[in-house]
Order: C-alpha cells, then sequence, then structure tokens
C-alpha cells in the first residue's frame, strides 16, 4: 500500500470496513485452521519466508486483509494491483520494477492481485515468467473456484490456502472491536447494540465481515444521540440498514453448481425440505428460472424414470408455468414439481440402460440392422431378404414374441433392468415373459446386483 493509499484507508472519511481492516494477525478474527499457532502458514509469515499463494474463498472473509497482513510483517516490498482495472501492461512494469529492485538491492517482491480470477488465459500466463523465476512472490485473491479460473501452470507454482465463511463468534468479535474502537472505529460515538440488533446483525451477514461492518456503520450514522451522547441501535434499525439481504449466490461461479448439485441431490434422496431450500436459494440470487426448470426435467427422467412416468409430465407442465407467468409467479410451479419429485419412487433404471447402450455404441462393432428388422419397400430389397422372417407381433398371443433385435454382435444382451420401486414393478411384472430371470428377483438388491455394466458417473 502506497502512502496515499494508507492514508485514504485511515481516513474518517473511508467506510468502517476499510478502518477497520486488521493490521496484525493479533486482530484477524477467524480462519484458524490456516494462520492459527502452529499451522504452515503462520509459520511462513513469522519466518518471513514467503511463498506464492492463491487465497480462494467468500466475500468478506480476509483474503485482501491476509495479504496486507502478509506484506506488512515481510521485508519485501508490496505491490498491489487489481485485475478488475489493471492489465499486463501495468503488471510488466511491476515486473521491471521488481527485476531492478531484487538486483540493485536484493530486495524481493510480493504481488498482489486482487480478483485474479477476472484476469484472461493471456493476462495470467503473462505473470507466470515472474513467479517461476522468483522476480515476484504472487498472492492472488478470488472468489471463484481456482480449478476452473486460474490457469494450470501458474497454479502449479502456488499453494491454494482456502478461507472459509466466518463463525458467528469471528463476526461477534469484529464488530464488538469496531464498537469499542476509538481510532478507527464508532468508540467515539458512543453506539450501542441492543442484544436482539446484534443477533440480528450477525445473522444476516452470514460470515460476511464486510457486510456486517457495512450494515452498522449504516445503522450508526441514521441514529440520532440520547441526550447521554449514546446511539442506541435497535433491531429495528439493523433491518432497516440491511434493507433487503444479499443472497449468497453467484450464477456464473461455483455456487451455481454447488447449489444445483445440492437440489439434486436432494431430490435423488427424497429429502423435499432440502430441494425446496436450494432451488429458493438459486431463485432468489437471480438464477434463471428456466435452467432450473431444464435440470428439474432432467431430475425426473434420471432419478424417477419409470417408477413414476407422471413425474416428466409434471415437470414439463412447470417449465410452461414459468415461462407463461415469469418467476414470480412461476417459482411456486418449480416448488411443487421439486416436491413431487423428492417424494416419487426412484428409479435410474433407464438411466443406467442408456449408459450401457451408448457404451456399446462407441466400443464395438457398429454392425448393419438385421435383414429381419428392414423394410422390404422395393422389389430389390425384398429379393436381398429385407425383411425376411420378421415375426409380426400382433399374430401372436398378447403380441408378444420371441425374435432378435440386436445385431449379431450383441445378440442375447441385456441393457433394462426394471426395478420394482412404484410403477416400474409393474413394468418388471409385464416383461417378466422376457426376463425370466427378473421373477426371482423380490428386492432392489438382487435387482441391482445384476446389472451388467458400470453405471454412468453420477452428478
Amino acid at each position: 500500500m502506497d502512502l496515499f493509499s494508507y492514508q485514504a484507508s485511515q481516513s474518517n472519511d473511508a467506510p468502517l470496513a476499510a478502518r477497520m481492516r486488521p493490521r496484525t494477525l493479533a486482530e484477524y478474527e477467524g480462519q484458524t485452521k490456516i494462520v492459527g499457532e502452529g499451522r504452515l502458514l503462520r509459520r511462513l509469515i513469522e519466518r518471513d519466508q514467503l511463498i506464492s499463494l492463491i487465497l480462494w474463498g467468500p466475500p468478506g472473509t480476509g483474503k485482501t486483509t491476509l495479504a496486507r497482513i502478509i506484506a506488512g510483517a515481510s521485508s519485501a516490498h508490496f505491490e498491489p494491483l487489481s485485475a478488475v482495472s489493471a492489465g499486463v501492461a501495468e503488471l510488466r512494469k511491476v515486473v521491471k520494477e521488481a527485476t531492478e529492485r531484487r538486483g540493485m538491492y536484493g530486495k524481493r517482491t510480493v504481488l498482489f492481485i486482487d480478483e485474479i480470477h477476472r484476469w484472461n488465459k493471456a493476462q495470467q500466463d503473462a505473470v507466470l515468467p515472474a513467479v517461476e523465476d522468483g522476480t515476484v512472490t504472487l498472492i492472488g485473491a478470488t472468489t471463484e473456484n481456482p480449478s476452473f479460473e486460474i490457469n494450470r501452470a501458474l497454479l502449479s507454482r502456488c499453494r491454494v490456502i482456502v478461507l472459509e465463511s466466518l463463525d458467528d463468534q469471528a463476526i461477534e468479535a469484529i464488530i464488538e472491536r469496531a464498537l469499542i474502537d476509538t481510532e478507527r472505529g464508532l468508540g467515539k460515538q458512543q453506539v450501542q447494540l441492543s442484544p436482539e440488533a446484534r443477533d440480528m446483525l450477525i445473522h444476516l451477514a452470514s460470515g460476511d465481515a464486510r457486510a456486517a461492518l457495512t450494515a452498522l456503520e449504516a445503522a450508526a450514522l441514521t441514529q440520532v444521540p440520547e441526550p447521554n451522547g449514546q446511539r442506541l441501535i435497535d433491531l429495528e434499525a439493523i433491518v432497516e440498514a440491511y434493507q433487503r439481504r444479499n443472497v449468497s449466490y453467484d450464477k456464473t461461479g461455483e455456487l451455481h453448481y454447488d447449489a444445483i448439485s445440492a437440489l439434486h441431490k436432494s431430490v435423488r434422496d427424497s429429502d423435499p425440505d432440502g430441494a425446496l431450500y436450494w432451488m429458493a436459494r438459486m431463485l432468489e440470487g437471480g438464477e434463471d428460472p428456466l435452467y432450473v426448470a431444464r435440470r428439474v426435467i432432467r431430475m425426473a427422467v434420471e432419478d424417477i424414470g419409470l417408477a413414476d412416468p407422471l413425474a416428466l409430465g409434471i415437470c414439463v407442465a412447470a417449465q410452461q408455468a414459468v415461462h407463461f407467468m415469469g418467476t414470480g409467479e412461476g417459482a411456486l410451479a418449480l416448488a411443487q414439481a421439486v416436491v413431487y419429485l423428492a417424494q416419487a419412487p426412484k428409479s435410474n433404471a433407464v438411466y443406467r440402460a442408456y449408459g450401457a447402450v451408448i457404451h456399446d455404441v462407441e466400443a464395438t462393432r457398429n454392425e448393419p440392422v438385421p435383414l429381419h428388422l428392414r423394410n422390404a419397400v422395393t422389389g430389390l430389397m425384398k429379393g436381398l431378404g429385407y425383411g425376411s422372417g420378421y415375426q409380426y407381433a400382433h399374430d401372436f398371443k398378447d403380441a408378444q414374441v420371441e425374435q432378435e433385435h440386436l445385431p449379431p454382435n450383441l445378440a442375447g444382451h441385456r441393457y433394462y433392468y426394471p426395478t420394482n420401486h412404484g410403477y416400474e414393478a409393474r413394468v418388471q411384472q409385464r416383461l417378466a415373459w422376457r426376463y425370466p430371470e427378473d421373477q426371482a428377483a423380490t428386492s432392489e438388491a438382487s435387482t441391482s446386483a445384476t446389472t451388467p455394466q458400470s453405471p454412468p458417473p453420477k452428478e
């Protein structure tokens, strides 16, 4: 941090969250798994033995603060860049100065890149040589999964440090420090929080220290001092300061995939409460409801299948309702669909069967369609034997006829193993004439044990 940035952060005009930024590990709350006593990163900081790091965690968990604490405890020169505004030109300038500093004074340079995931591949590649030869020690901060957002070559030269959302105790400690600090905090304003207001402030923060301090400051600024000079903040003031809680969700980031996975697994595990919660988190976070509808339809065919044939129709109807009514009213139709899927009997028999078929299509010889299954639409085709030997099912009792429908190299192969769940138990009975071995299958365990192919990867 240069002199002007430091002065700005210490100014009373700076936001409370910026003024209260911890300056040492002693002031740093939470993240004991990575900077607690005896932890690797703490030992490195205390011994001034820096390595390149990628700090990954949700907003307001102390990534930038930790980078500045590392820089403050080190003898190295600190150069901050923001990937939002800085590009390759600024990076080259920093690297050039770092090279000169290293050559002339033997001084190391710590390069901090905030929001590093916003740099594209070419920009990330530009910093790679300087990291590799030790010209700079890189500390990158990101809210996105580094596995997807950071180049593999750069990632292999850094240690990923995962920061978690702060727990309630850490948030409370941060709030308390802001209330009593007379230099940087609200101590001179004699701000007091009612117990209910304190609990609500901690609750609404959801582990985000910046959000907690921002709401606290907004509430304090709007309170008229009492005759004794105190500013009492009650529950209503905190709720008003937050206005509407920001739902923790990023429809373009990792949480997008994590939330839909949680929704899918809640449905698969027959938990309507979990399914409704994750669906609401997605929709309230701004997710496209038609995306949710599409994934819900997928759940109907993957995890319910013929155990309840109505499931697919209900989900398609929910998609149509969302398309017709929009997010607000259509969300209720999606809620009905996910609850229906959660309570429905489950079967992935069709899903597994199709996966096994795809395997054989890709892994075996694609032989011609057997002659008896071909249509003889011309005299030449009839003369070549097209359709010869075909047995018309309706000429037989119950339209049941024994004949092979697979090519010779797969003759007798079986893909579909119906379960005894829900409607699919009736399907199993109807196909018993074709698969007599299923008559002995009286439980899901015996059915699944006969599956010939490995199932497709689970989502």
